[in-house]
């Protein structure tokens, strides 16, 4: 066991190196396949819904409410149950973490990328994926978080420096690009007395379309500052200059 965590931090510790321009390019189209098309949408969208509700987890526990359950279901929702006060502070905190939570966790992943640590990036991932196995309640949840963290871990684990340098390159492009997508289709449907927006509603007197408003601006704007972050802008600008 000495051994495996020797190797695992050393692995940490490695940089990788930074994808060029035109791979940058290749995987945010791959990207954008995975998170644009309907059929692939019900994928990507689980990723969203998982880093969700692990923002509700993490907002939940900053304010110190306790933790009392994560569900994940089939059609892509998700539940966070917590226990604490139901009114005040931590609750509107906790019900504000979750639709911003994907593009937050984009955007620091992108900071991380462009100092080329690929590979501390993923394990950050396995090792947040294993916090939220703790608390799934049930099955379906259970299958997803195996399924994902097992394909993860087993890439971690097996794949080369430059391949890993793609994956985790490509994970922080949908995580971007997907991000905005959930809360464009809550404004797009209307009111939703349970959804987030309209617990808040409820809870702050803000009216719960100014609530969807702002889960747009804060998970907009994350995913262009992660763009920003992550493409070689510089060598973009480079090449423009000189050609």
């Amino acid at each position: 066991m000495q051994e495996v965590l020797s190797e695992i931090v050393r692995r940490v510790q490695q940089v990788q190196p930074v994808p060029p321009l035109e791979h940058q390019l290749v995987l945010l189209l791959v990207a954008a396949v995975l998170v644009v098309p309907r059929p692939l949408w019900r994928v990507s969208r689980m990723l969203v819904t998982i880093a969700h509700e692990g923002g509700h987890a993490l907002g939940a526990l900053l304010t110190g409410r306790r933790l009392a359950g994560i569900r994940l279901h089939t059609d892509t929702s998700g539940l966070t149950v917590s226990r604490g006060p139901a009114r005040g502070p931590g609750m509107v905190a906790t019900l504000l973490a979750g639709y911003p939570a994907a593009a937050v966790l984009g955007l620091a992943g992108a900071a991380v990328l462009g100092t080329g640590r690929a590979v501390a990036f993923l394990w950050v991932l396995l090792v947040a994926l294993a916090l939220m196995l703790l608390q799934i309640r049930n099955l379906y949840g259970l299958l997803v978080l195996l399924v994902v963290g097992g394909a993860l871990g087993a890439a971690t684990w097996s794949l080369e420096a430059g391949v890993l340098s793609w994956l985790a390159h490509l994970l922080c492009w949908v995580l971007l690009l997907a991000a905005p997508r959930p809360v464009v289709e809550l404004l797009a449907t209307g009111r939703h007395p349970g959804s987030d927006a309209g617990q808040l509603a409820r809870l702050t007197g803000v009216p719960e379309r100014l609530w969807q408003l702002l889960f747009l601006l804060v998970t907009t704007a994350s995913s262009v500052a992660g763009a920003a972050l992550v493409l070689p802008l510089q060598e973009w600008v480079t090449r423009w200059w000189a050609g």
